[in-house]
């Protein structure tokens, strides 16, 4: 009987493979969206922090409604921290651009407060010329700089020059001010946002940490994310060090709070989070054969099979992931919808990291082509 389920499997993927290199190769190619995150780190920033790590996945997610889905990198910048040094203007890029989301949120599950000064206009230079932005003539390029003391702090580089060097290169500045729009800060940050076409939003730095609304469907959507887990397979002498990572996010997510633990689930059961470089499954799926893969490159449990077996239990768990995938993805219809109602009851609540960023988002988005949808 395995045997014939496996037989089964091994077709029934060779299939959907054939099918799915046929839409590849009449569909348009996916856009590029780069996204920075520039973080204040400096003492009094401990909220901002931990609203970033709480709701991450939230605006991940937000970028996967977008349709068409684009191919979305990341990069993490912090400034702020007198470790860093005035020579790099108290800057340092933690994460270059990347796709592997599970990088990203280990990026900010490392980060720590520690008072210094706050140089915003050099957190947008370092974001021009430190980072390798995507190149093509549709590439969307968003930034967002979040902090709370005087924007004009950098001794040597103006708000109007870093508006300019980020227009040059096409990047849209988004400003967050963690404090009230209508103090004597913010003006500053309103005009380096306007300046690069970005979205200005001021904040209170603690409410998305404590903002994130429980749901009855997130308790199903960890028993899913634990299932799916199972589906992936580790290859190669960094596998297990990928897939340790990927089980210590989850465990991140899940302490932050139940809320954030389901919308990472989600995340991963999206066309963002992509796993090929270390799990059989999405290597397959990018394209690779089995055959590619040196037998001591596979896990234990393959290494004893034959070719045909290993065809057919990668198979078979692509096909367990994709089942995962769909009952995640009409979880979180009911729970989105869910949300939206309990949005409206708290329309009055203070704006949040995760509310800028959104808004900012959907803005940058919308103008260049792109709509909202559902997957």
């Amino acid at each position: 009987m395995i045997k014939h389920l496996r037989e089964w499997a091994v077709l029934t993927g060779a299939c959907s493979i054939f099918i799915s290199s046929l839409a590849s190769a009449t569909e348009i190619e996916r856009r590029h969206v780069d996204l920075v995150i520039a973080l204040d780190v400096s003492g009094s920033m401990s909220g901002l922090i931990e609203s970033a790590k709480q709701r991450l996945w939230d605006v991940v997610n937000e970028l996967g409604r977008a349709q068409p889905t684009p191919v979305l990198r990341v990069a993490i910048l912090s400034y702020g921290n007198p470790a860093y040094g005035a020579n790099d203007g108290f800057v340092r890029i933690d994460q270059p651009f990347t796709s592997d989301l599970d990088a990203v949120n280990e990026t900010l599950f490392a980060f720590g407060t520690n008072g210094g000064d706050e140089w915003v206009a050099r957190a947008v230079d370092r974001s021009v010329h430190g980072l390798q932005w995507s190149t093509g003539p549709d590439a969307v390029k968003i930034m967002f700089v979040a902090g709370n003391e005087a924007a004009t702090q950098d001794p040597e580089i103006g708000i109007e020059t870093a508006a300019y060097l980020a227009t040059d290169k096409g990047i849209v500045v988004n400003t967050i001010y963690c404090g009230d729009g209508n103090d004597a800060l913010a003006p500053d940050w309103h005009r380096l946002a306007t300046l690069t076409n970005g979205h200005f939003a001021s904040i209170d730095q603690n409410a998305a940490a404590v903002a994130a609304i429980a749901t009855p469907y997130d308790d199903k959507l960890a028993e899913l994310n634990a299932q799916l887990n199972e589906t992936y397979v580790a290859y190669g002498t960094d596998g297990m060090r990928f897939r340790d990572n990927q089980l210590e996010q989850d465990r991140n997510a899940a302490e932050m709070s139940p809320q954030a633990a389901a919308s990472r689930a989600i995340t991963k059961a999206s066309a963002f989070y992509d796993s090929a470089k270390w799990d059989l499954v999405d290597a397959v799926e990018s394209g690779k054969s089995l055959d590619e893969f040196e037998e001591a490159e596979l896990p234990a449990e393959m290494q004893a099979m034959g070719d045909a077996e290993r065809e057919a239990f990668v198979a078979e768990q692509a096909a367990k992931r994709e089942d995962l995938r769909e009952q995640i993805a009409a979880t979180d219809a009911d729970r989105q919808a869910f949300i939206a109602e309990e949005r409206k009851k708290q329309a009055n609540a203070p704006a949040g990291l995760d509310d800028a960023m959104l808004e900012a988002l959907r803005q940058s988005i919308t103008a260049n082509g792109f709509e909202f949808g559902t997957n």
